[in-house]
């Protein structure tokens, strides 16, 4: 049975993109004990935004499927049908990753 899980307020889940390389530019093999942790995602899901003061929602500036850069500590490790995610709030992300040659949305 499939969980899904809905971030609340302004709160967005992230899956790590991993990088492919597990060599070094000298040839040397990294094993996955020694790897630093991916500091770029793509946003699985996104919170509606949270209040203001005058009762209204401020919407999230990212969207379900943005590549994103966040800090190395940011956010909190979560396990959901053995997949690992982070859940973050919205200013833990330093920015949307937009590469050159990519299709404009």
């Amino acid at each position: 049975m499939a969980t899904t899980i809905t971030p609340l307020h302004d709160r967005v889940i992230i899956k790590r993109i991993e990088d492919s390389t597990e060599k070094t530019a000298g040839g040397l093999f990294i094993p996955d004990s020694a790897k630093e942790k991916p500091q770029e995602g793509e946003v699985i899901a996104a919170g509606d935004g949270k209040y203001k003061e005058d009762g209204t929602r401020q919407a999230l500036d990212v969207k379900k499927g943005d590549r994103v850069l966040f800090g190395k500590y940011s956010g909190s490790e979560i396990k959901l049908d053995g997949e690992e995610y982070l859940i973050m709030r919205e200013d833990e992300i330093l920015g949307i990753i937009s590469r050159a040659g990519e299709a404009a949305n």
